[in-house]
């Protein structure tokens, strides 16, 4: 077919067709009849020619034309493309680099392979075309429930008509008892956008916490409209769920507005996830008071919070303990995910087991330490005393409000106790000094003879080794593997370090030996108080404009 034959209005009729199908710019699609054309030419007039077509946009007219561009002498690589500023004079006045001389070629005959060829890179734009377009459509609508119809279901995962393309809910993204028909309608969370090479993938999910909180906005217009905020959720989908809210208006009943009237909007959102249970708790900044309200229906009798470890124990009644759990640990796991905290439920009896237990150590402590009979020493610790420490340095109007304690048994008392305690320390000084440490570790301030012993067993025998330690390595952590958390254990753990002391002399360490110059701290220190400030004033800045 040769293109000067052919009605020229023709290309332009089919690039508007092939548009209003695609849903896509007409203008893509007359750039990918120029390039398929262009390829077409280039297969007679030769592949290293730069041949080039245009279509006139109002006239549907192809114009073939040869494009050479001047370049430099020793950069001349291809003959039909290029050729230097000598070579050009003939066809330029004046030629300089980077010229380019356009002459127009007369068109050519598509045969069969090259007409076929054509169609391949005018499919493959408007391909690419419409991936791009529905990317677009969808990469702003993560985080929002969409509704589709099934087409079909592959090896467990199921594809979603969302109207302008496919999206996928993958097996572990259902709701575990669900199954699907190809028409039957359904409603998702779209979890993620992604843009790959085989077009952009939309994922959905029916299992995602955003989910419910999503359906929970639909249904109440309290949370649409922000006057209650939900402010976490836990899952386990398709049995059980727990969600947090708090209302900004004193008002307002955040559980009650949830609710709804007889239950009618909780009732919808869980028709929506196939009768999963939903317990709706009110949020509490007051992290033990926000638990005992999560471990709803147990009842709670204490609560003991370890915010530097993230751990809370909590102790119920014999009787709440099966109910505090929940069958196969539901609820308690649920309570762990919606607080953030790792949680330990233990009776009353077990809780009292373990007081005695810690009773009995430190009475026993005290009567080995301080040479007491076991009477006192029980008194020392009912006092709420746990350690020589505080035997020793405490103010003696302390120890004179136990029974029996006057001014000179109180004195005698801090005298055992700080004599014990030196002898600790010198023993522990002598054993660090055999295992090697070397003085300039035993001098550095900060350390107690026992840190140093315990540094000593861990290899850790000189100023340099301590600087190169990592403060969790000294203080200990927490991180997370498979989903849950793993205790790393910390050289001076055991001493109460924190992780903010173990930096500090780490740092302190390293600036004594001259690995970090204290000026740039100080200038890292104002950078970021900067930035800080900085974002506070776009934070307010964007609160105003809201």
């Amino acid at each position: 077919m040769a293109i000067t034959s052919a009605n020229q209005l023709e290309l332009l009729q089919t690039a508007e067709a092939v548009a209003r199908e695609k849903m896509i710019d007409p203008g893509l699609v007359v750039e990918a009849m120029e390039e398929s054309l262009a390829r077409a030419a280039k297969s007679r007039y030769g592949a290293e020619m730069d041949i080039r077509v245009s279509i006139d946009r109002k006239t549907g007219k192809a114009t073939f034309t040869r494009v050479r561009t001047v370049v430099e002498e020793e950069e001349l690589e291809n003959y039909q493309a290029e050729f230097t500023i000598d070579q050009a004079k003939q066809y330029l006045a004046e030629p300089k680099v980077g010229d380019m001389y356009v002459e127009e070629v007369p068109p050519v005959e598509m045969g069969r392979i090259a007409a076929q060829s054509a169609k391949q890179v005018i499919l493959q734009r408007v391909r690419e075309a419409e991936r791009d377009r529905q990317f677009e459509e969808f990469k702003d609508r993560a985080g929002s429930i969409i509704n589709g119809v099934v087409k079909r279901e592959e090896y467990g995962n199921v594809v979603v008509d969302v109207g302008t393309g496919e999206a996928i809910l993958r097996r572990n993204e259902k709701i575990g008892r669900e199954s699907y028909r190809p028409n039957d309608r359904i409603r998702c969370y779209i979890k993620d956008v992604r843009r790959e090479p085989r077009g952009p993938q939309i994922f959905l999910s029916r299992t995602a916490p955003e989910f419910m909180a999503a359906l929970f906005k639909m249904e109440v217009p309290e949370i649409y409209d922000g006057i209650i905020e939900i402010k976490a959720v836990a899952r386990d989908p398709g049995s059980r769920a727990k969600i947090a809210v708090i209302s900004y208006d004193n008002s307002i009943d955040p559980v009650g507005a949830c609710v709804g009237m007889r239950g009618s909007r909780v009732q919808a959102v869980v028709n929506e996830l196939q009768g999963e249970k939903i317990d709706i708790i009110p949020w509490n900044e007051d992290q033990p008071t926000f638990l005992v309200n999560a471990l709803q229906p147990a009842e709670v009798t204490k609560v003991v919070l370890d915010e530097e470890a993230e751990r809370i124990e909590v102790v119920v009644p014999e009787e709440q303990l099966s109910l505090a759990i929940g069958r196969r640990g539901q609820n308690v796991r649920l309570a762990s995910q919606l607080t953030g905290l790792d949680i330990d439920i233990m009776t009353e009896e077990e809780e009292s087991a373990r007081r005695q237990k810690e009773f009995e150590v430190r009475t026993q402590l005290f009567m080995d330490a301080l040479d007491l009979d076991e009477f006192f020493a029980q008194l020392l610790v009912s006092e709420g005393f746990t350690n020589l420490e505080e035997v020793a340095y405490v103010e003696l109007d302390e120890l004179l409000v136990i029974d029996g304690v006057d001014g000179d048994t109180a004195k005698e008392l801090q005298t055992r106790a700080r004599e014990n305690l030196e002898a600790q320390a010198k023993a522990a000084l002598d054993n660090a000094r055999a295992l090697g440490v070397e003085d300039s570790l035993v001098d550095f301030e900060g350390l107690t003879p026992q840190m140093i012993e315990a540094l000593a067993k861990d290899d850790v025998k000189t100023l340099e080794d301590f600087a190169t330690c990592a403060d969790w390595e000294l203080a200990g952590g927490w991180t997370t593997s498979d989903g849950e958390r793993v205790k790393d254990d910390g050289i001076l753990e055991p001493f109460d370090m924190s992780l903010e002391e173990a930096q500090n002399l780490v740092m302190t360490a390293r600036i004594l030996l001259g690995w970090v110059d204290p000026a740039d701290l100080e200038t890292e220190e104002k950078e970021e108080d900067e930035d800080a400030a900085l974002q506070d004033g776009e934070e307010q800045t964007s609160e105003v404009g809201a």
